[in-house]
C-alpha cells in the first residue's frame, strides 16, 4: 500500500493496533539545538513497524514534539501522529483555520494526503498536556503503545480522541 492509497480507516486501524517498544532504554542525544530520543516500535502481531520520537528545543522550553512514524512495507514513511508544544501557530490549510500558540495534535488524514500536503497537516488544539513528558504520555495512550514508562507530568484534561460529556 502506497501513501497515496492510505485511507482514514487504515490510519485509524494503524493507530488502534496494539504496539510495543523494542528499545525502551533509548538514550537522549543532542542534535543541533534539540535533544532527541528515538524508539523502535512494532505492532503486537509483527505486521507493522513504527518509530516514536521526542524532540525538545534547548533554547525554547515550549518547543517540543513527540511523534509516531509508520514504516510502510513499500519503504515509505508516514507521520501518523505528532503532539506539539505551544511555541508556534499551526495553520490547517485546507480548512482555512489557524491554531494560535496552543498545544496541538497533528493527525494523518486521507484528505491531506490526497491534497499532496503533509500526511499530518491537520491538527487540533488540546489541553491534554503542557510539557514534552505530557505529550509523550498522551501520544502513547492515543497510539496504544506498551512497554514505555510515561507519566502525564500534569493534570490531564480530556484528550483529543476521548469522548466528552
Amino acid at each position: 500500500m502506497g501513501i497515496e492509497t492510505l485511507t482514514d480507516e487504515k490510519i485509524a486501524q494503524l493507530l488502534a493496533t496494539p504496539k510495543r517498544v523494542e528499545n525502551p532504554q533509548a538514550r537522549e542525544k543532542q542534535e543541533g539545538q534539540h535533544i532527541k530520543r528515538d524508539y523502535r516500535i512494532v505492532s503486537d502481531d509483527g505486521d507493522n513497524r513504527f518509530a516514536l520520537f521526542t524532540r525538545q528545543s534547548t533554547r525554547i522550553a515550549d518547543g517540543f514534539s513527540a511523534g509516531l512514524l509508520w514504516h510502510a512495507k513499500t519503504g515509505e514513511e508516514v507521520m501518523l501522529l505528532r503532539c506539539n508544544g505551544v511555541n508556534h501557530f499551526h495553520p490547517n490549510v485546507l480548512e482555512r483555520e489557524r491554531i494560535e500558540f496552543q498545544c496541538h495534535v497533528h493527525v494523518a488524514t486521507e484528505r491531506y494526503i490526497q491534497a499532496n500536503r503533509k500526511s499530518e497537516g491537520y491538527a487540533q488544539a488540546t489541553q491534554a498536556y503542557q510539557t514534552l513528558a505530557g505529550a509523550l504520555h498522551h501520544l502513547v495512550q492515543l497510539a496504544h503503545i506498551e512497554g514505555l514508562k510515561t507519566e502525564p507530568g500534569e493534570a490531564q484534561l480530556p484528550g483529543l480522541f476521548e469522548e466528552r460529556p
